[in-house]
This record gives structure tokens, C-alpha cells and sequence, in this order.
């Protein structure tokens, strides 16, 4: 049985967790003697339109623990071995299957959602075939009791040390027979593509058609501050570290759930300029088990370009700006013949380096802007960039920056992806920004908070990029379109994982 999520629940699983899950819905099962969470129910669509496909989120850190250990002790190769060996067993665990997709159905409909059919036909954990992640299954166990998730119930049995669950946290009984998983057609991909930058660390799992088209599963973005004062030490933080590796294991979970068949993480410019990148990698590799591709910023541009790019409709050339935390990539092109340039300038390396007042002083403006100017200089000797015709914009700074001239009541991907802004409409939204405190910036409906600092060092690169560009399209006798893309750099990273040619 679901219970109420309260005030001292959620203040509990921040405790927990670091952090509040997204799209929780309740409480799906406490601990007997203290009637704190154990596991949460979540909402298959997050209110940004994001399927999400994990219904039960295991927060206890010491369930969390065991499932971890179990896991680096082969217990999930071990029960796949069972799965293989025992038909009564395989069978349970499909039954298992269809119980998730039945609780997830009716907790989606309790919350007023219609059918999430990205996911309507994946449950978790790798069921009904496989085991993949033992903190899936462990809070399906919990929630629906015993004798539903028969691989679930077996870990628990295995585990010492934690709260007993309270008795009455049951969800709906398992339907009596379960039918198979519709499969994806043959030659379409199922990517699952991380991209690890200065500011944040994000995830899209997605099935990519032979044409090209991409279906979403999961667009996930933590901010991280892996570059927190890179620019200055050279090194990550341990705490940034410590951040990132956290995530990292967030993100296992869901995309275990999803079982893609190629992943790849990118990580981009803080790690390309840090002495200790090696723990970094160790730490990533040990968490996803995939090795981490620390790629230079020519690659970036190429792999930011494919994504901000496809289907796009609009004049050419077409010149894609894609600002991150530490660096900021311009590369122009069309129909496969592009040139970039990566520069050394991103909202957290000149907030860190610049902004010591908040809200920042006319002076500190002026130097950030001062290095913006000598960033693009180098980059017109490497990018022709008066032939653009159509400026695409992509990431976070940029799409906030969007929001900020849409005056949006809450950040809305669709709203702002396509958009058209107008030169005068960034350099005022940028100066608005630049005018707040990072409190009242933190305010704004469309903020993400974790962004609240930086923004004002972000969107002041973003509209004195935009000048500059502007400047030399109309020098050289053309006009220029400016344009905000929700693809970025993970589209061309999940594009390039289904080419053939790549």
C-alpha cells in the first residue's frame, strides 16, 4: 500500500539520498519500527515530460548498501545462473514483470497520466529475462511484499542488517500469467549516451531508427560541479568527485532497467585539463562499468553539431554554439562538411574566475566579457563564421536563457526547443540575470537551482557571443536566425552509437 509522501518523509529521504528523488508519489514501503522510507513510488512521467520507468526508488542507505555489496560479490550473475536453470523460477520472475508494468499503470493513472508508452512494455532490474540490478528488484520486493518478485525476495533473504519492512506495505497482487515484452524491431538501436561536462552530468537512453529518428526513454541532468575550482587547482574536488560518483550510481540503476544494447560516456572539458582525471575514470568505470572517453574539443564540436542539427529546418550554413561549464564549442557546416573550434570559456571557468560579488559588479562583467571577446577572436581564425545563416544555441545556459525570454512559468523543453530569439531579447535577459542576486535568480520559476549561480556568467558569454557573431554575419553582407535546440551534444552521442559508419 502507497502512503502519503509527508513533510518529514521527504526531509528523511534527502537524508537518505542527498537529495529528493523527481516525481514521487508516495511512500511504498517503511520500516516496521520506525516508519521511515524504505522505498518510494514515482510517477512514470515526470512533470517535464520525461518517462520515468523506475516505479519503485530504493532510498534506504542500508538496503541500498546491501544490494551494492551483493552486487560486487557476482550475486547477480549467481541468480542469473538460477534464472537459466529453473523453468518455476523463470516463470515467477515473468509474473514479476507484469505485476510492475500493472503497479506502474495504476500509480500512473492515480496521478492522472495517461499510458507512458516509452516504457510501457519495460519494467525493471532486467526483468523478465535477465537480472541486472539488484536495487530494483530489492524495492519491488519491498513494496509489493513477499512472494511477488521471487529474485527480490531471494536477496532479501540474504541480507543482514537492516530495518524489518512494515507488514501492510503491499502493492497489487501479480496477475496470473504474464506475456511477453514487446521486442524493438531489429534494426532499430537501443543507446544509452552520458555526457559529463564542468557543470553537470547527464544521461538519454533512446532507441534510434535506421532513419535516424530518435525515441526517448529516459533524459536525465544532475548538476554536479565536477570543475568546482579546476580552473584554479588543476585537480578535482573530492567533493565534486564524490558528487559525480554518486550520480553515476543513480544512473546505473535506470539504465540497467533499460538494458541498451551500445552506451558510451563523454566526458568534455574539465576532464581534459585535470591531473587526477584517472580517479575519475576508476571511479566511473567501477560504478557503470563502461570506460570513460575523456574527448578533445574538436570531437565535441563535431558530436554537438550532429545532435543540435538533425531535422533541423532551417537556412544554412548552420552554426551550432555549445556553451558549457568549462568550455564553449563553435562549429559551422552543412551537408557533412563542418569546422569547429573549442574555447577555453564556459559559465563555471569564467564565474570562478571573474564574478566575486553577487550580483557581479559593471568591472567584473567587463573582464568576463573582455575574455569572451579574445576566446572568439582565436576561434573566426579556425570557424568561418560570417557564412552562417542560422545560429543553433544548445545546452543549459543557452536553453535557460530561453526561458528567460520567454518568461516561461516553469522551464518547458518544448516551448523552448525550436525557439526563435531575437539579438536585443539575450543581451536583455543576460543583463536582467547579471542584475540579481543568486537568490533571486534561484527564484525563477524556469532556474535549475544548482544553475543559479553560474547563470549570470553563462548567459553573459551566451549574448556577447551572439553580438560578436551577429557583427560579423551582417559585415560580411548576410542575416542571421537564432535558434534554441533541446538536442545537443547526447543526441549526437546516441546517433553515433546506432551509425554503422561510426
Amino acid at each position: 500500500m502507497i502512503t502519503p509522501c509527508t513533510d518529514a518523509d521527504r526531509e528523511r529521504i534527502r537524508e537518505q539520498l542527498g537529495r529528493m528523488p523527481r516525481g514521487v508519489v508516495g511512500v511504498a514501503a517503511r520500516a516496521a519500527s520506525t516508519g521511515e522510507p524504505l522505498v518510494v513510488a514515482t510517477a512514470p512521467r515526470l512533470e517535464d515530460g520525461t518517462p520515468f520507468p523506475t516505479t519503485y526508488y530504493l532510498t534506504h542507505p542500508d538496503y541500498v548498501a546491501e544490494c551494492s555489496r551483493m552486487e560486487a560479490g557476482g550475486a547477480m550473475a549467481e541468480f542469473s545462473t538460477l534464472l537459466a536453470e529453473d523453468e518455476e523460477l523463470r516463470a515467477a520472475y515473468a509474473r514479476a514483470h507484469t505485476a510492475y508494468l500493472a503497479d506502474r499503470a495504476r500509480i500512473g493513472a492515480e496521478a492522472g497520466l495517461d499510458e507512458v508508452a516509452e516504457v510501457k512494455d519495460f519494467s525493471a532490474g532486467g526483468m523478465p529475462t535477465r537480472v541486472k540490478c539488484l536495487h530494483a528488484l530489492v524495492g519491488h520486493s519491498l513494496a509489493a511484499g513477499p512472494g511477488v518478485n521471487p529474485v527480490g525476495d531471494l536477496a532479501l533473504s540474504r541480507m543482514t542488517g537492516v530495518p524489518a519492512v512494515e507488514q501492510d506495505a503491499t502493492s497489487a497482487a501479480a496477475p496470473a500469467a504474464a506475456p511477453a515484452a514487446a521486442a524493438t524491431p531489429a534494426e532499430t538501436v537501443r543507446t544509452a549516451a552520458f555526457d559529463c561536462g564542468t557543470n553537470s552530468l547527464r544521461l538519454l537512453v533512446a532507441d534510434v531508427a535506421p532513419d535516424g529518428t530518435l525515441t526517448e526513454l529516459a533524459r536525465e541532468m544532475r548538476v554536479v560541479r565536477l570543475g568546482q575550482g579546476v580552473d584554479a587547482t588543476g585537480e578535482f574536488a573530492p567533493e565534486a568527485l564524490e558528487r559525480t560518483f554518486a550520480v553515476c550510481e543513480e544512473y546505473a540503476r535506470i539504465v540497467e532497467s533499460l538494458a541498451p544494447q551500445r552506451r558510451r560516456f563523454v566526458a568534455t572539458s574539465a576532464s581534459r585539463d585535470v591531473r587526477n582525471r584517472e580517479t575519475f575514470i576508476a571511479g566511473v568505470r567501477e560504478r557503470l562499468g563502461i570506460e570513460p572517453e575523456v574527448i578533445e574539443g574538436a570531437e565535441e564540436a563535431q558530436l554537438s553539431f550532429r545532435g543540435a542539427t538533425a531535422g533541423l529546418d532551417a537556412p544554412g550554413p548552420h552554426l551550432v554554439m555549445d556553451l558549457g561549464g568549462g568550455s564553449t564549442e563553435l562549429v559551422v557546416g552543412l551537408g557533412g562538411a563542418e569546422t569547429g573550434h573549442s574555447m577555453n570559456i564556459g559559465c563555471v571557468r569564467l564565474f570562478e574566475r571573474w564574478l566575486r560579488h553577487d550580483p557581479p559588479t559593471a568591472e567584473e562583467l567587463a573582464a568576463l566579457r573582455a575574455d569572451v571577446e579574445q576566446a572568439f577572436a582565436e576561434a573566426s581564425a579556425h570557424v568561418d563564421i560570417a557564412s552562417a545563416r542560422t545560429l543553433v544555441g544548445v545546452a543549459g545556459t543557452i536553453t535557460t536563457v530561453a526561458a528567460a525570454v520567454l518568461e516561461l512559468p516553469a522551464y518547458d523543453r518544448e516551448a523552448i526547443h525550436g525557439s526563435v530569439l531575437g539579438r536585443e531579447q539575450i543581451v536583455a535577459a543576460a543583463d536582467r540575470l547579471a542584475a540579481m542576486t543568486a537568490e533571486e535568480r534561484r527564484s525563477l520559476p524556469y532556474m535549475h537551482p544548482g544553475r543559479a549561480d553560474v547563470i549570470a556568467a553563462g548567459a553573459q558569454v551566451f549574448a556577447r557571443l551572439v553580438e560578436l557573431i551577429d557583427d560579423a554575419v551582417a559585415g560580411a553582407g548576410g542575416s542571421l536566425e537564432i535558434r534554441v535546440s533541446e538536442s545537443d551534444i547526447l543526441d549526437g552521442i546516441a546517433l553515433g552509437l546506432a551509425d554503422p559508419a561510426d
